[in-house]
């Protein structure tokens, strides 16, 4: 084993992997940023460019490494799918490293790492994230398709979920699975539902993404 290969791989590996990690930064939009995840990005990568290089001679070991590495993911509270994007970003980059494939480290690094610049920043595929839509209505007015011309106004999608009885069976609760159009504000749709369902209570939640 060369040591000098091996440490170059490693700083390579860590220049890279905070390169990207900073491309993470950037474009992260979620609840939960976590300090520690970016962290595990940086070091795994370090990490996996040693041991590459320790057995680069043997691919199935190699390669039955990398499995194993992708098994930790589905261990993992990952939540959001581009975390894990991210998570095997690092992973590759650390492979390449240690294989001594620097270039190739280099160029995917940069390639990668613009595409996912360009498609936070264009916003690419931008939909409505998934809702919960609640209308309460009296009794007397409970019938189907009540709103469907108004849903169908405002929402991409939409399917009821649930029909339930509240308040002594003098109120009808309907639960929706809604995606609005990228033009709805929530606000207003909100207020045409009051306008029908007698101006009783109407809520929207988005669904958490995991």
């Amino acid at each position: 084993m060369d040591f000098t290969t091996t440490i170059i791989g490693m700083m390579v590996a860590a220049i890279l992997s905070i390169f990207i990690t900073t491309v993470y930064q950037i474009t992260f939009k979620g609840e939960r940023y976590s300090q520690s995840f970016v962290h595990t990005i940086i070091i795994m990568s370090i990490i996996v460019s040693a041991v590459m290089n320790i057995i680069s001679d043997n691919a199935g070991v190699a390669f039955g490494l990398f499995a194993i590495f992708s098994l930790i993911r589905f261990r993992s509270a990952v939540t959001d799918a581009k975390d894990i994007s991210f998570m095997f970003f690092g992973l590759i980059i650390g492979m390449a490293a240690g294989l001594n494939q620097i270039m190739v480290a280099i160029l995917l690094t940069l390639f990668a790492s613009l595409v996912i610049y360009l498609l936070d920043k264009y916003n690419y595929a931008k939909g409505k994230d998934s809702q919960i839509l609640k209308i309460t209505v009296p009794e007397n007015l409970n019938h189907e398709d009540l709103f469907e011309d108004i849903l169908l106004r405002y929402t991409d999608s939409h399917t009821l979920r649930s029909v339930e009885t509240t308040n002594l069976g003098t109120m009808i609760l309907y639960t929706f699975a809604i995606r609005s159009k990228t033009t709805t504000k929530d606000q207003e749709l909100l207020n045409v539902i009051r306008e029908r369902n007698a101006n009783l209570k109407v809520s929207l939640s988005y669904l958490e993404n995991n």
